[in-house]
């Protein structure tokens, strides 16, 4: 098995992005899968662009994107992305489109393949708190996990995608009072444990419930 897993290059201001930071950290085979990191640019169009080309090159069974939420205070794997890029900031190369559909011919929505209650699951079994997302925003997170799945509807059926949030680090809370963070160690150990629960389920259908726990 291979899996693609992606993280973006800072935006708004910041130093560094923890979600690339922390799938830098992540081990490059997980329970027998090789995993391809790439990073990819906070640019609409251009960091599906990149992301393709990765696929094309790499061939990968599973696409996980990894992206910055700042304020969140788990690790969220999102169930569902929708076509609409509405950006309340402009992107890496100054791109703010303001409700404007990704693809015009695509599917107001499209919901991921992947396990995310069982990723979830596994990760607070680890002690990394963890939820399932409902919405990927309208910035570049929401616009790559759509057009992911757009890719897998028009000319990558066999594939398998979705994306997930993760939290600031400390570093970068310093100077936002009230901001909750994670340190990059435990994103990078929630990554992991996400992919195993990807592998784990593969060919299987997701679990109906979550559990674990965090204490």
């Amino acid at each position: 098995m291979k899996i693609l897993v992606t993280g973006f290059d800072p935006f708004g201001g910041e130093s560094l992005n923890p979600a690339w930071e922390a799938v830098k950290k992540i081990p490059d085979t997980i329970n027998g899968a090789e995993i391809k990191k790439v990073m990819i640019p906070t640019v609409f169009g251009k960091s599906a662009e990149v992301t393709d080309e990765a696929i094309a090159e790499f061939k990968p069974d599973y696409v996980l994107n990894i992206g910055q939420a700042g304020g969140r205070f788990e690790l969220t794997p999102e169930r569902v992305a929708i076509n609409v890029d509405d950006a309340r900031i402009p992107d890496n190369e100054e791109n703010q489109p303001i409700d404007v559909a990704i693809k015009e011919d695509g599917e107001s929505a499209y919901f991921t393949q992947l396990p995310v209650k069982a990723m979830v699951t596994e990760m607070k079994k680890a002690g990394v708190p963890a939820s399932v997302s409902n919405s990927a925003g309208t910035f570049v997170c929401n616009h790559i996990m759509y057009q992911v799945q757009y890719m897998i509807d028009k000319k990558y059926p066999e594939i398998k995608a979705g994306f997930m949030h993760v939290p600031f680090i400390p570093s970068q809370v310093l100077d936002k009072p009230g901001k909750p963070a994670m340190n990059l160690e435990d994103i990078a150990s929630g990554i992991t444990k996400a992919i195993e629960a990807i592998v784990a389920f593969d060919g299987k259908e997701d679990l109906k419930a979550i559990g674990g726990t965090t204490h």
